[in-house]
């Protein structure tokens, strides 16, 4: 990141954020294999039961359901800062404050 500090665009760092966290989600997506593990885990990060279901078997691949509101609700930004995941648009914040 001290490289990227001098640059004025947030935006390719906000879209490699974003990227990140939806390949995280892909990934949890992967590990709930069946529907009913997808069904309860949903439910288990706050949504109602018949979303959590509906979304569990709804057919379509990791990397749509990873960028769908379900799991962007489910999974929001702050699930991944709780679990350590740092930001790169903060850090780049930081180091322009400090330079």
């Amino acid at each position: 990141m001290h490289y990227f500090q001098h640059t004025q665009s947030r935006t390719p760092l906000e879209e490699l954020d974003a990227w990140i966290r939806r390949r995280l989600r892909v990934i949890a997506w992967r590990q709930w294999k069946r529907p009913r593990t997808r069904e309860s885990r949903l439910r288990a990060l706050g949504l109602d039961a018949h979303r959590a279901w509906k979304s569990s078997v709804n057919g379509r691949g990791p990397w749509w359901n990873a960028g769908a509101l379900h799991m962007r609700h489910a999974l929001p930004p702050k699930y991944f800062a709780s679990m350590g995941l740092v930001s790169l648009v903060d850090i780049h914040q930081r180091l322009q404050r400090s330079a």
